[in-house]
């Protein structure tokens, strides 16, 4: 009886896994051509195939800029190049303004907040994401002084160490991370604050578990996943506690709400949700507050923080560039005061440095990928609707057609001929179109100032033994394997 029991179990894996592969193989004939996926694995095993940036000039030379891979059973759509992401993403953008349907995010997220794949929602929330942070100053001077007035904090953070050798990741996290928490909260915290610093550690396993072998396998079988315990099911409880986290504050805010004299975000979607009580169809929700400020404090803490990291290395890394940035500020903005919005335009150098920093980063595809909101015809593609597709930034940010020395590190590919910064529409690092980041304007300002601010007050020097390794090498070994190098930060006497 249980060899029987067996033997039909195992014929019943043999059935769905031949029914699965001629699912997969059925539709691959109608989408873009790529690597051949294994039955029920997809691509996911495939060597020659992820990750992607370093695969994809094999496969554009195979395929073109539009091919399709397989994560399990499911296709995504890969755009690589500037022109055919800007096509897509610019040109068609309401075509490929859908989002698709993630596991790992459905888990996190349950399709509220900003996250949601409902296109109505999404849209309704973005647009009051957007309004909200221009309220509170998203490029005006008000926001702008919170981003002084915490680089002076990250100074005195960096100062402490009185040039002995540090890792400035936690610290750099925390102050970026304060931001977002100004708007988002109404308050910042102290850098040394347990439970501040506990909720950056979430975001931080999450995004790296996301963008792990494990994670990927995840998002192919999450199902199966579900049943066996692990790293995925200890970072879904550490998201819960980081939304009741969330929820605490939210009820906080509405025992002090005060609809006259709005303080953050929060208290702007409360004030949303008494306005839209009666509406036939309510959006602004308790769990669509929590799973927007959730995302909020993703998006707020990791990214930014991740490429300020990133300057700090390239100047420790190049001292000539470091001195160059130094003499712009000491020329432009001086030691008795912090650097302002204002600055910007004339500190070319720096700024171009910053820009530089962001290009010069090798991503995997966006975590987020996008979706066809319809049937659609694309470079000679039918592409159904609700296909997932991704652009790879890498591949326009490193493209030798669209930049001189792409493989080097360059400032002058901001720079006209006469020094000043230009604006290049192949500098993607906020993505495009209709889901392109909505904090972009909030970052870039914060990059900006965070790091005039600490090149005003400090030089930086490598320390240890990644001195001899060169800036590519210290960014991959930071991005991919979550090593950092010791810094030096000397006080400078202006």
């Amino acid at each position: 009886m249980e060899l029987t029991w067996a033997g039909a179990l195992l014929l019943l894996c043999i059935l769905f896994t031949l029914f699965s592969s001629f699912q997969m193989y059925k539709k691959k004939g109608q989408l873009p051509p790529g690597p051949t996926p294994w039955p029920f694995l997809g691509n996911v095993l495939q060597r020659d195939v992820l990750p992607l940036n370093k695969s994809y000039k094999k496969l554009i030379g195979r395929y073109g800029p539009i091919f399709t891979i397989w994560i399990g059973s499911k296709p995504v759509i890969m755009l690589c190049g500037y022109e055919v992401i800007k096509d897509a993403f610019v040109d068609h953008a309401e075509e490929f303004s859908g989002r698709t349907s993630v596991p790992m995010i459905q888990r996190i997220f349950h399709n509220h907040g900003i996250a949601t794949t409902d296109q109505r929602k999404w849209r309704e929330m973005r647009r009051f994401t957007l309004s909200t942070l221009r309220d509170f100053g998203m490029g005006k001077k008000s926001m702008s002084e919170r981003v002084q007035e915490e680089a002076l904090c990250l100074v005195e953070e960096v100062g402490s160490f009185q040039g002995q050798p540090f890792d400035p990741r936690r610290g750099f996290t925390s102050a970026v991370s304060n931001v977002i928490c100004a708007v988002v909260f109404g308050n910042r915290f102290d850098y040394k604050d347990q439970t501040f610093m506990e909720n950056q550690k979430i975001v931080e396993s999450q995004l790296r578990f996301f963008n792990s072998i494990l994670g990927t396998v995840y998002n192919t079988f999450p199902k199966i996943m579900e049943y066996f315990p692990g790293q995925h099911t200890k970072l879904f409880t550490a998201i819960e506690k980081l939304c009741g986290f969330i929820h605490e504050k939210v009820e906080l805010h509405q025992k002090t709400l005060d609809p006259q004299n709005p303080r953050d975000y929060i208290d702007c979607f409360l004030i949303k949700s008494e306005k839209e009580q009666n509406s036939s169809e309510i959006i602004y929700t308790p769990k669509n507050l929590v799973r927007s400020a959730l995302e909020l404090f993703f998006a707020g803490t990791v990214t930014t923080s991740n490429a300020l990291l990133s300057s700090l290395l390239v100047v420790a890394k190049l001292p000539d560039i470091q001195a160059k940035v130094q003499q712009e500020i000491d020329e432009v903005v001086g030691a008795n005061r912090t650097p302002g919005m204002e600055d910007r335009l004339r500190m070319p150098f720096t700024n171009a440095v910053v820009h530089e920093v962001q290009r010069y980063q090798k991503e995997n595809p966006e975590i987020f990928p996008r979706a066809t909101t319809c049937d659609t015809k694309f470079h000679g593609y039918n592409i159904p609707k609700d296909t997932a597709v991704a652009q790879l930034l890498t591949s326009v940010h490193f493209d030798p057609l669209q930049w001189e020395t792409p493989e080097r590190f360059n400032p002058d590919h901001f720079l006209d001929g006469k020094g000043q910064f230009r604006k290049r529409d192949d500098f993607m690092s906020f993505s495009a179109g209709k889901r392109a980041c909505p904090g972009e304007a909030l970052a870039r300002m914060e990059l900006f100032l965070f790091f005039s601010t600490l090149l005003q007050k400090f030089t930086f020097h490598m320390a240890g033994d990644s001195k001899d390794m060169d800036v590519m090498s210290l960014f991959m070994d930071f991005r991919k394997k979550n090593r950092y190098p010791l810094i030096r930060a000397i006080k400078r006497s202006v």
